[in-house]
């Protein structure tokens, strides 16, 4: 991939189904603090994590094609959905560089020591196993889909009876079978994580939008084109949900400043 340094002052462009991506764009902004970051989600027609693939790449060329008003240097797909089922045709579609959840966690699943692995996400990012296909032969996968951790997160239901029930559900293989190693496959999963200790014990997660925001960082070094100013964080919703400050302050904290639009304003 390769960013034109003239335009390292212009921003990164970061996009997902919802708020969910929004760990994702945190952990990029604690990473690259310089950088302004320009955050778009499509709360008004989430989840995609239970739509067909072509409208899947319908969502998010549109979700791309409103980033690039911004002149956007980099764009990350913070949606794992998207970046397990579209990637190969937005890459295709458009010329800017686009990031996705899958490639910077590579080298760490080619060189996985484990014996087990698990894999939680949505839906559609399980049945396409874009990441099962590069853990090491002689590791036993198991896959989870785990649709209702996204609105126990929202809910702020992760340290509750509510999240440990369904977690337990979830995860009854995962625990029968002594899982210690787990790929975070959404967004939102982040947040579940003391959760998950609290029903499987001492575990390690993988956490792919970790790993985007290093691959990032050394992309735009390679490149020279780290921002030089004070970037901003802007943050653009399709939507705006009902209960907004109390999701955003479960996802952001008080830390990091922001500003919230909609994206029709």
């Amino acid at each position: 991939m390769q960013i034109d340094s003239s335009l390292r002052n212009n921003p990164i462009g970061i996009f997902d189904s919802g708020i969910g991506g929004l760990t994702v764009a945190k952990v990029i902004k604690e990473i690259l603090p310089k950088e302004h970051i320009v955050y778009y989600g499509d709360t008004a027609r989430l989840p995609y994590g239970n739509k067909s693939k072509e409208t899947i790449i319908k969502f998010a060329k549109e979700d791309i094609d409103f980033l690039l008003k911004f002149n956007v240097k980099v764009i990350v797909s913070a949606c794992f959905t998207v970046s397990s089922n579209a990637i190969s045709e937005l890459r295709n579609f458009y010329k800017i560089p686009i990031i996705d959840m899958i490639e910077p966690s590579i080298n760490i699943l080619k060189n996985l020591k484990e014996k087990k692995i698990g894999i939680i996400g949505t839906i559609a990012t399980i049945e396409s196993g874009s990441f099962q296909k590069y853990v090491p032969k002689g590791i036993k996968v198991f896959q989870k889909a785990c649709p209702l951790f996204v609105p126990i997160v929202e809910e702020g239901f992760f340290n509750h009876p509510i999240g440990i029930l369904a977690a337990s559900e979830y995860l009854e293989e995962f625990k029968k079978e002594g899982v210690k190693t787990i790929i975070l496959g959404c967004t939102h999963y982040p947040l579940m994580k003391d959760t998950i200790k609290n029903v499987l014990g001492d575990v390690k997660f993988i956490e792919p939008g970790y790993e985007a925001g290093i691959f990032l960082k050394k992309l735009l070094e390679k490149n020279n084109a780290l921002s030089e100013n004070e970037g901003k964080f802007e943050i653009y919703l399709s939507d705006i949900p009902r209960k907004m400050n109390e999701i955003l302050n479960i996802f952001m904290g008080d830390r990091i400043k922001y500003t919230i639009k909609k994206s029709t304003d």
